[in-house]
């Protein structure tokens, strides 16, 4: 099973909706509060080059936010990549 990884704020609405495509597929992942820890926040945008949330990442490959997660869904590779198993490490 692939590893996945959120980074999030509360107050965010794409944080939400990527949230509710996640568990529409039944995936487990962990979810990364940024919203008050700037050091946190910095680590994201250092792993992903992103300053928004969310920034999402599969197997530690960054696939960026929920617009991106959603197209990937459409184009059906989201699937693809979730039914990766995450790396040994």
């Amino acid at each position: 099973m692939a590893k996945v990884i959120m980074y999030t704020t509360p107050w965010c609405g794409y944080c939400s909706a990527a949230r509710t495509l996640l568990q529409s597929k039944n995936i487990e992942f962990e979810e990364i509060d940024v919203g008050r820890d700037s050091e946190l926040r910095q680590k994201m945008t250092d792993k992903s080059n992103g300053t928004t949330v969310p920034q999402i990442f599969i197997n530690g490959q960054p696939i960026g936010g929920y617009t991106d997660m959603a197209a990937m869904n459409e184009q059906g590779k989201l699937d693809e990549l979730l039914a990766q198993d995450a790396p040994s490490q």
